[in-house]
């Protein structure tokens, strides 16, 4: 009897236990996200992004240089020209379709970093080379494409009796601080076991000045550079620029990391300078060019697909600024070809196409 009952406890706890399982409710589902929280991952609404600032600003705020003919400088007016200034011109275009819309500060070597992460400026355009420990945490930057290929070189006076570096043991040379142009001197001619004495300054100016008043031997920059400071010399046909190339120097644009939108803006405008140039749309033809059956310049010019919008950027964003500031052929031949004291040959500064370094990535 005592054995009966206890199997019968047995099987009514069992059989409580099962009623249990089955009457428990099932969990919740999760809940769907908020619709706003949907939109926050959506590029164009992101929040806090530098480029609704700058749209609600209604200027853009570029750091340039002010002292190097034909890449930034600056008139007895005030008015900046030159083809970095021209690159501030074409993101103000894209963004507030007005390529005027821009307040330029002067970004000196030692500073433009600092400009650029404190958010005085909104991007800067001002001949800097990208190099890895610019483009990493420890400085910061978030590098745009490279709009200019460059490699640094030495100025000499003709009379010196310098036709190569070799030739510059125990030299005094000029030179700008807080450049790759300081470090890649002290490195090339260590590895040419050659001495030398830096005489260093802080802008470009009282580093050529010095050069010129006859303070030193050498005077070392961008290639780039040395072509432009020379016709500011007091006689430039007694110097010449040494044929050795001490370094890569790819110039590019930069903005501060952290802002995938505003990087993504201006990127994609200095993209679309090379690419209006590859498919042969310019400044005097684009009206004709947003009839065109290639399905590139369609995109690029907003006739379809809606490129601009996926940057928050209206669709004919290049349209504006191709009519305004040109393709980078324009901008380039502008302010550094054959019809400018400089007549820079583009090298590797001309399209993949033509034996050049420039290529842009499909506009799709």
């Amino acid at each position: 009897m005592n054995k009966r009952l206890t199997l019968l406890g047995i099987s009514l706890l069992i059989i409580a236990v099962i009623y249990s399982a089955c009457a428990a409710p099932a969990p919740a589902p999760a809940a769907a996200p908020a619709p706003a929280e949907v939109a926050a991952t959506e590029p164009a609404a992101q929040a806090g992004s530098l480029l609704d600032i700058v749209k609600s600003r209604g200027r853009l705020i570029c750091g340039v240089n002010n002292q190097v003919p034909g890449f930034g400088n600056v008139d007895a007016n005030g008015n900046y020209s030159g083809f970095d200034v021209d690159f501030c011109k074409a993101v103000a275009a894209a963004v507030l379709g007005d390529a005027n819309a821009v307040e330029y500060r002067y970004a000196s070597g030692t500073d433009r970093f600092t400009l650029v992460k404190s958010g005085e400026i909104d991007v800067l355009f001002r001949n800097t080379t990208w190099t890895l420990t610019r483009d990493s945490a420890e400085v910061g930057m978030e590098f745009m494409p490279v709009n200019f290929y460059d490699g640094q070189g030495m100025m000499v006076r003709k009379n010196s009796g310098i036709t190569k570096l070799e030739d510059m043991d125990g030299a005094t040379i000029c030179v700008q601080s807080g450049t790759t142009t300081e470090l890649n001197l002290a490195d090339v001619f260590r590895a040419k076991g050659l001495d030398f004495t830096p005489v260093v300054f802080e802008d470009n100016n009282k580093t050529a000045g010095a050069y010129d008043e006859g303070r030193c031997d050498g005077f070392t920059t961008d290639k780039s550079g040395l072509v432009a400071t020379l016709t500011k010399l007091t006689n430039p046909d007694e110097h010449m620029i040494l044929e050795e190339t001490m370094s890569k120097e790819p110039l590019a644009g930069a903005v501060f990391q952290g802002d995938p939108v505003w990087a993504d803006a201006v990127r994609w405008v200095v993209f679309g300078l090379i690419q209006a140039e590859e498919s042969g749309v310019t400044s005097q033809n684009v009206d004709e060019m947003m009839s065109s059956n290639d399905p590139t310049i369609k995109r690029l010019l907003g006739v379809e697909g809606e490129m601009g919008a996926k940057l928050g950027l209206p669709n004919d964003f290049m349209v504006k600024v191709i009519k305004q500031v040109g393709n980078y052929g324009e901008i380039y031949d502008r302010n550094l070809g054959p019809n400018t004291p400089f007549n820079l040959p583009r090298g590797l500064n001309a399209l993949w196409t033509e034996g050049g370094l420039l290529y842009a990535p499909p506009f799709r």
